[in-house]
């Protein structure tokens, strides 16, 4: 089995930087731990809404803009996969939902997480246990200063 590893990289017009690299990397490996699971190797792309839209296209088959997409290639208890985030959509929810820019980004940065874990987003009871999962995963966040969840996100 491959030994943890977590990537994360952006298009090179974005000049985007996730952060505090370690802490974030050590953040999503506790919430796959809480979730009963082993990380595998998760590689994050952070891309503009063009980039993110022609994926949905072309492997979806979707004409619409989204924030995330997620490829799982997890085997078992080990979650892998490939996480591409639009950061003009994070940037735009961010805004819809009166967040901070890097709250609304950990929360899609989990979410793509938590679909590896098996929770889903389709069905309103879905989108409600995953939006609770979030909340959880948000109160575990290395932030200087912890944003508050917001929960009225169904």
């Amino acid at each position: 089995m491959p030994s943890p590893v977590i990537i994360f990289q952006s298009e090179e017009e974005l000049d985007f930087s996730v952060g505090e690299e370690k802490k974030i990397k050590d953040w999503i490996k506790k919430v796959i731990r809480n979730e009963g699971k082993k990380c595998g190797q998760l590689y994050y792309f952070f891309c503009t809404d063009d980039h993110l839209l022609n994926i949905n296209k072309e492997f979806l088959n979707h004409k619409t803009y989204t924030d995330i997409i997620t490829f799982d290639y997890s085997e078992g208890e080990t979650i892998s996969g490939e996480i591409f985030i639009s950061i003009d959509r994070v940037k735009e929810n961010a805004k819809k939902y009166k967040a901070a820019f890097q709250h609304e980004l950990a929360r899609i940065m989990i979410h793509g997480v938590l679909h590896l874990c098996g929770y889903g987003d389709k069905k309103p009871a879905a989108k409600k246990a995953m939006t609770l999962k979030e909340n959880e995963a948000l109160g575990q966040f290395p932030a200087k200063k912890k944003a508050s969840a917001k929960p009225s996100r169904s």
